[in-house]
């Protein structure tokens, strides 16, 4: 019998990202991620539902998702489902939690605050799909202002 796990979601962080380190060096991220689906009901009425969903992202992978995310942005993931499961050491009860594991994640929106949203690209990263798996690339610095002893901000030494 072939098995399959996979998972592909794209939702707003509920949360920003939570960075821990194992006591090997190993990153730890923890985030919460909201995804919303419309529908129609019985009496044809649109509504919405929101499942709520819980990501782990592990390494380099994490810690860029800690360094460039926040609570509200917009975010696609790729990843497998993992159930935990323990026993709750106050009530003595088993407890269970159905959560994702990341393999690749790509930004969605602008580049600016996370409210922009927005329906931009952005840098991807890890997972099976040709995703790119190096930092993002730093951002631009802007040009510089043209000095005052250059006519129209032209300079005569430029070969083009």
């Amino acid at each position: 019998m072939a098995n399959f796990n996979k998972v592909y979601l794209i939702g707003n962080l509920t949360r920003d990202p939570e960075l821990r380190v194992t006591p090997k060096g190993t990153a730890i991220c923890q985030f919460g991620l909201a995804v919303n689906r419309s529908f129609k009901d019985e009496s044809g009425s649109m509504r919405e539902e929101t499942t709520f969903v819980d990501v782990e992202a592990w390494g380099r992978q994490g810690e860029t998702i800690s360094k460039y995310c926040q609570r509200g942005r917009p975010l696609f993931v790729e990843g497998r489902l993992k159930l935990d499961q323990w026993e709750d050491k106050a009530s003595g009860q088993k407890r269970s939690r159905l959560k994702v594991v990341l393999e690749g994640f790509q930004f969605l929106g602008g580049r600016g605050d996370a409210a922009e949203g927005g329906a931009g690209g952005g840098a991807s990263y890890g997972g099976e799909s040709g995703y790119q798996r190096s930092a993002p690339p730093p951002r631009a610095a802007a040009a510089p202002a043209p000095s005052s002893h250059e006519p129209d901000g032209v300079d005569d030494d430029v070969p083009f």
